[in-house]
């Protein structure tokens, strides 16, 4: 049996792998299966890097299928690599499996990413791609290649569809990130119709201009998707390959989308087993193709790890400090209790900021084109670019989606702690990203400012309103709302001492009152007590606030114990935590038999599950206005004499 034989046998077991997972569930997508099999073969007999005995190895090669309706092929693909059983294969989308119906990264060993939200997945590679560079820069010593790995992404065409694919494109040949090669299966056809019902696309125009090497391959097999990686590595731009592919090939509904989205079902499968003449048993992997990929392909991972940690345990002696720092893993202080009293908290985060970065080696991270405005900008350091790789601020563009997309991917390649940056409004833009982070559990950081109608004279398509709502209402997503200098630090420091969950970090545009009762540690129980009612005395009401509406529940305060109330105020810097303190906590800080006034400039949607029938809520239903910033809130109900008449 000669050599192009054997890749065609080991093509075929994925592709029967694939679709008799496919076809035992009932369901998912065997096109791509079919389609994409040589590419996904290609890349992991001839160049992948991994062991499954080290998954998490740091100089592995990343692998990215950003087409993740096509899991079925990369769970049959991590079968043959040893990072899942035949077993698991045969639970294809049941409950509680190791192979869910899209690749999730906390699952299954060897997915290096979360997909399945087209073309969130060529952002992760961008991000990986850019992680590798970065990092190679900082740590790598003559004769010591620490990081030298590639990053491979396969996609589709809605991954191209989808702006954020292309966002994505723009990014990484600006930076000539040469380790990252995607794979396109262009099939022409997707799931309602063909790809030319609605694009008329030319990608060789479209990449050339982006600053990609581009080839497009015409036969789909081994021999020639070989050679267009290899000249791929040979180019110092990001490289394209366009493969030329028949979704569902060899199947009666080859080339249409019916083969799309639906199992083929036995009688087909016993059709197609007959034309490439395949076993009729299901999930068959023969001996030979065992053989190779233990012998030739999990070896040559397990090889390459052990050279790799050999040469790391010789750098950590010979540069211990560096060494450090790629295993960072120290607790984090801030301390901003010196800083100017009074000022706008996102001049706070700009502060914490760099104390973080001075403390953290791993801090990277930048804005989507608004480091003057959100203050996120690391000041001893350069921008991050082809020739200054080593630095650590990133000029995303205007970008919001792909730049949340990319500092994923830069968390999930590790060694890093990666944040991006934008006016809080355009949260809407990046959220799809932001939920696969929390889905992921990766600890990035999003540092928004702007905060509210109080932005003023740009109007309301710039003021947020229902924002807090919607970050709010993500799973594993910790939003802070800081009132003054030492709640900035208590976000701060609480994000960066977890590695769980994503934090969004929200600062304003406006100067706010410094509080002196404020409280660094009781920011991390999300809400605490600013100020004590008269424990002599009946108390007549709470009032809770976050951000910039403490300084007016404060104003509030000082006018009310004036004509002798009893106030307790609440400041609630962080309700996602909040909530997740016990009961007891909660009900000490808002009891259920006081009357409270919960104040906050946002919408009014989830403040209520503080509140009870005879409490209320001061907030916005409706949209900003245009305008001074101090006129709107004052005019929206954010002022003293609102809150007084409702004592």
């Amino acid at each position: 049996m000669n050599n192009n034989t054997n890749h065609v046998r080991n093509i075929n077991t994925l592709k029967f792998l694939g679709i008799d997972a496919i076809n035992k569930a009932n369901s998912g997508h065997p096109g791509i299966v079919i389609s994409a099999a040589p590419m996904m073969y290609t890349i992991y007999a001839n160049e992948l890097n991994i062991t499954s005995k080290h998954p998490f190895w740091i100089n592995r090669d990343r692998f990215v299928l950003s087409a993740g309706h096509g899991s079925a092929l990369m769970y049959s693909m991590l079968t043959l690599m040893g990072y899942l059983k035949t077993d698991d294969l045969k639970e294809f989308r049941q409950f509680n499996s190791l192979t869910p119906g899209h690749p999730e990264s906390e699952l299954s060993y060897g997915v290096d990413a979360t997909t399945g939200p087209l073309g969130q997945g060529i952002s992760n590679g961008v991000g990986m791609a850019l992680a590798e560079s970065h990092l190679a820069a900082k740590y790598n010593k003559p004769g010591f290649p620490i990081f030298d790995h590639q990053t491979f992404v396969v996609c589709g065409d809605g991954d191209l569809q989808e702006g954020v694919g292309l966002e994505s494109i723009a990014f990484a040949g600006r930076q000539k990130l040469d380790k990252l090669v995607v794979l396109y299966d262009s099939n022409d056809v997707q799931l309602d119709d063909f790809v030319k019902m609605n694009a008329v696309t030319d990608w060789r125009k479209i990449l050339e201009a982006n600053n990609w090497h581009y080839q497009i391959v015409l036969k789909n097999d081994y021999e020639a998707i070989s050679q267009a990686i290899d000249n791929a590595k040979k180019s110092d731009l990001p490289s394209f390959i366009e493969i030329k592919t028949i979704i569902g090939e060899d199947t009666t509904k080859a080339g249409t989308s019916a083969v799309h989205g639906a199992p083929i079902g036995a009688e087909e499968r016993a059709k197609l087993a007959n034309k490439l003449n395949w076993p009729k048993q299901l999930f068959a992997i023969p001996g030979p193709v065992k053989e190779f990929f233990d012998e030739v392909v999990i070896k040559r991972g397990e090889d390459k790890y052990a050279k790799w940690d050999k040469l790391f345990k010789s750098y950590s002696t010979k540069f211990p400090k560096l060494a450090k720092e790629i295993n960072f893993d120290e607790k984090i202080t801030i301390d901003l209790s010196k800083s100017d009293n009074n000022k706008a908290t996102r001049e706070y985060l700009g502060e914490a900021l760099n104390q973080l970065a001075r403390k953290h080696p791993q801090i990277i991270g930048g804005t989507a084109d608004l480091s003057g405005s959100t203050k996120a900008k690391i000041t001893n350091s350069k921008l991050f670019d082809i020739n200054s790789r080593d630095q650590k601020n990133i000029s995303f563009g205007v970008r919001e989606f792909a730049m949340t997309g990319i500092v994923n991917g830069m968390q999930l390649h590790g060694g890093l702690r990666a944040f991006g940056s934008t006016f809080f409004v355009f949260s809407d833009y990046l959220k799809p990203a932001l939920r696969l982070a929390a889905l992921q559990k990766l600890p990035i950081t999003l540092l928004m400012t702007h905060d509210s109608i109080f932005v003023g004279e740009d109007g309301p398509t710039h003021q947020p309103v229902e924002q807090l709502a919607m970050l709010r209402s993500i799973p594993n997503v910790s939003v802070f709302r800081p009132a003054d200098e030492n709640e900035m630090a208590g976000a701060f420091e609480w994000t960066y001492n977890q590695n769980t969950q994503p934090s969004v970090i929200i600062g304003t545009r406006q100067a706010i009152e410094s509080q002196k009762t404020s409280c660094k540690e009781k920011t991390k129980k999300g809400a605490y007590i600013l100020v004590e009612e008269n424990h002599d005395m009946p108390i007549d009401a709470i009032l809770a606030a976050s951000g910039s509406e403490v300084t007016l529940a404060m104003q509030a305060y000082k006018k009310l114990i004036s004509e002798g109330k009893n106030i307790r105020v609440v400041s609630m810097p962080n309700h996602n935590l909040f909530v997740k303190c016990d009961k007891h906590y909660q009900n000490t800080i808002l009891p259920a038999n006081v009357k409270k006034i919960i104040i906050e400039a946002g919408s009014e949607y989830g403040l209520y599950r503080f509140a009870g029938p005879n409490d209320h809520v001061i907030a916005l239903n409706h949209f900003g206005h245009s305008g001074k910033g101090e006129v709107i809130y004052d005019k929206c109900g954010f002022n003293v004499k609102s809150i007084c008449e409702l004592i």
